[in-house]
């Protein structure tokens, strides 16, 4: 029997119960199915603490053999223009990174998503694009480090500060940026086909005060069989775009209520509001980093050659504290998001009128997510609800719309009542 179906049958009985359809959406799941995704997002929490290992032996690797010192010495001699060599040496340093954890991100990229049926890519097309994404990441993360370490100089004992507006600046540029250069190295986009439901999300967007004029859909299915939708960029980059896995593997209504999600966050002025708790908790982060710095190099400075925490030569070991910060702070990161994962939810449901299109749109994504995690599980290590979460959230909605006895009308159509209604008022003004 189909989601729709049960949720339809529901419907149907004299009192709608949201328990009762949750549980009966949560029942398609089959055991080898629910254990598959349990095992793989389990997963990921020890993915955590292996990272983070793996990152303290590769900062330990370059602090210890004198790479990181001999290169620094080896840049400012041979690159005579003062700052010229720091974004280099920056970017040299991301390379090493790279290459020192590959073993670690091949597994983590390549053979456990096709262990998990996850990824459609070859180990050609992955190393492509794990070289265009390092070839990236050198050249806007030297920048970006060259100009912190600059702050750094320049504001001393306050640099934790600078450095953590710095940060927020740089993200915003790269969000700006994104959808538009970085974006389509990946991926291609293009219009989406003229249709019912292009003109049903570009209705929801107009109602909610996006800047769209077109939908784009872009090519995931070359790397991976997950759906996923984004409304990206800022100011004049802003794009509405959906994954072809999303368009060509659900329903309608499934793709209004998961677009209805993605608007909610440009509508609610997430972005900005991540701003805030970002640059707030990056100079916590960077006062801690200050603290944790000085104390390991007091013991190993003169080893390592660090000078100090301005010193290039100790870029290593700052990240490596960075990452005792950010290893112990994830519960705090993942609720911020998920606190504003949950709002988009709730407004998705509110614009787009299709909860069974949303808990259908949640069940699918339960081949990577763990559907029915413990509370305490969710808590710490989510950053989205879980699937039945989001599954009960819509049949609550849809429970206290069919005791209001709520119609349902299309984006399109609620878009073309509230245009005839301001023309009325406008022609009832003139008179």
């Amino acid at each position: 029997m189909s989601i729709l179906s049960i949720a339809a049958g529901l419907a149907a009985t004299p009192v709608f119960d949201a328990e009762t359809a949750t549980q009966a959406y949560l029942a398609t799941l089959d055991g080898a199915a629910k254990e598959r995704s349990d095992a793989y997002f389990e997963g990921g929490y020890w993915l955590l603490l292996i990272n983070f290992i793996v990152g303290l032996v590769v900062a330990g690797v370059l602090l210890q053999t004198g790479f990181a010192r001999k290169l620094r010495d080896a840049l400012k001699g041979a690159l005579k223009f003062g700052w010229l060599w720091m974004p280099v040496f920056a970017a040299i340093y991301f390379l090493a990174s790279a290459l020192l954890s590959l073993p670690m991100t091949l597994y983590e990229g390549f053979f456990r998503e096709h262990a998990y049926n996850l990824s459609t890519m070859s180990m050609g097309e992955w190393l492509g694009e794990w070289g265009m994404q390092l070839a990236v990441s050198a050249v806007m993360g030297g920048i970006f480090v060259a100009v912190f370490y600059g702050v750094i100089h320049l504001a001393r004992k306050s640099w934790w500060i600078w450095g953590a507006g710095l940060s927020i600046l740089f993200m915003a540029f790269a969000i700006l940026v994104a959808p538009v250069y970085v974006e389509p190295l990946f991926n291609e986009y293009t219009p989406m086909e003229e249709g019912e439901l292009r003109d049903d999300l570009l209705a929801l967007a107009q109602s909610n005060g996006i800047p769209a004029d077109d939908i784009y859909v872009f090519d995931v299915s070359r790397q991976s069989n997950r759906i996923t939708a984004n409304v990206s960029g800022l100011f004049g980059s802003t794009r509405i775009a959906l994954s072809d896995t999303l368009v060509e593997n659900t329903d309608p209504d499934e793709v209004l209520a998961v677009m209805g999600h993605e608007m909610g966050h440009y509508a609610l002025n997430h972005i900005w509001e991540m701003f805030i708790y970002f640059a707030v908790l990056l100079a916590i982060g960077f006062a801690f980093t200050d603290k944790l710095f000085n104390w390991v190099n007091a013991k190993f400075g003169a080893r390592w050659g660090i000078s100090g925490i301005g010193d290039m030569a100790g870029l290593p070991l700052l990240a490596a504290c960075l990452s005792v910060y950010f290893l112990v702070t994830t519960p705090i990161f993942n609720r911020i998001v998920y606190t504003n994962e949950a709002e988009a939810d709730i407004y998705g449901l509110n614009v787009a009128r299709e909860p069974d299109g949303f808990a259908t749109a949640a069940m699918r994504l339960s081949s990577y997510r763990k559907i029915e995690p413990g509370p305490w599980e969710e808590f710490f290590f989510f950053d989205h609800p879980s699937g039945r979460a989001r599954v009960f959230m819509s049949m609550q909605w849809k429970a206290g719309q069919l005791e209001m006895g709520a119609g349902d009308q299309s984006p399109a159509l609620r878009l073309e009542r509230a245009e005839q209604i301001a023309r009325e008022l406008e022609e009832a003004n003139a008179e």
